[in-house]
């Protein structure tokens, strides 16, 4: 039987393969809707099925993005990975991802791999990137994005949100909104890099509203694992103390979460006896024990911009960086007190 082509198809539908291209890959023009359903019904009819690696070959680009994570076993960035999905399908493309384990050499292995597939754009969500990666990405003719922090070994573009900013309005809620005074940190781990990472970010936005407020800070700040799990076994030291906190600005709501884990074991109301506060509404934080007071940002707006970017092919000028950021904001729920 002979292999249907977009020809056959495009006699069918009375159009022009250009235009069964752009409903094939949904653009990147558009196509009346009438034209849209005869086209359409013509594959249909005719059993159609693009040759995808064809497609890739004659423009050594495929409908691939790459996204490379930390972890997406963590709810945010699993999250994360939803939406930019969910905005990547409707361009009509597919995402690849892979998980760095926060790992220079698995985050390098990742980028390498992903451009090697030629993929159309690669969106990274990195502690970095490394060198090594930069210098891969740096000889490669694609548009890589980072997203969640702002670039530095990698010139280009980013979508970001306003950490400090978000941090700082939650911590000033305590202190105004509750009378607070005495409101501790749960920070990153000792390998969180002290420039551009979110969780850093968090960390000086709590430190701004304090020192403001000519508040201390001093022995305030405690080093956790980003994830629940760990935060959980630190929170249970901490509150066990007779100098427990009378509150704690988490900066991941997984990390609150497991520290409401704690204090729930220990005996501890929240918010009567602890107050806790997370960073970056995830869904289970509406869902918690005691409902988590947090901060949110537009995820589905910030992988939008994300998956337009990888996708643009208008080159920036040498130098330019276009970075897209995005303001946070207070979800106020049960476990601050309100």
């Amino acid at each position: 039987m002979p292999k249907v082509t977009r020809d056959d198809v495009a006699r069918l539908a009375g159009t022009s393969t250009a235009v069964v291209s752009y409903v094939v890959n949904n653009g990147p023009r558009p196509v009346a809707p009438a034209t849209r359903e005869r086209v359409l019904a013509a594959i249909e009819q005719l059993g159609y099925r693009p040759d995808s690696v064809a497609q890739a070959m004659a423009s050594r680009r495929t409908n691939l993005i790459g996204l490379v994570l930390p972890d997406a076993r963590q709810p945010f960035f699993a999250e994360l990975a939803h939406t930019v999905e969910k905005a990547a399908f409707d361009k009509g493309r597919l995402v690849l991802i892979g998980n760095s384990d926060y790992d220079d050499d698995r985050e390098l292995h990742y980028v390498r791999a992903f451009l090697g597939m030629q993929v159309s754009g690669l969106v990274l969500v990195s502690q970095g990137p490394s060198e090594r990666a930069a210098q891969e990405i740096a000889s490669r003719d694609v548009r890589v994005v980072l997203m969640h922090r702002q670039p530095n070994a990698l010139s280009g573009d980013a979508v970001v949100l306003d950490d400090v900013q978000g941090a700082y309005l939650a911590t000033r809620h305590l202190i105004e909104a509750h009378g607070l005074t005495r409101i501790h940190c749960l920070g990153g781990p000792p390998s969180t890099p002290d420039l551009g990472d979110p969780v850093t970010d968090h960390v000086t936005g709590w430190r701004r509203a304090l020192e403001e407020s000519g508040l201390p800070t001093d022995g305030l700040f405690i080093g956790a694992p980003f994830n629940r799990f760990g935060a959980y076994g630190v929170a249970r030291e901490l509150l066990a103390t007779e100098d427990r906190p009378d509150a704690l600005f988490c900066s991941t709501d997984d990390q609150a979460i497991g520290v409401l884990r704690a204090a729930r074991e220990l005996g501890l109301r929240v918010p009567d006896d602890l107050v806790v506060v997370g960073f970056d509404d995830i869904a289970e934080a509406a869902f918690a024990d005691v409902p988590l007071t947090t901060v949110a940002a537009d995820r589905a707006a910030m992988a939008q911009a994300a998956v337009d970017l990888a996708l643009e092919r208008e080159p920036a000028a040498p130098g330019e960086e276009r970075v897209r950021s995005f303001p946070a904001r207070l979800v106020v729920r049960r476990s601050c007190g309100c």
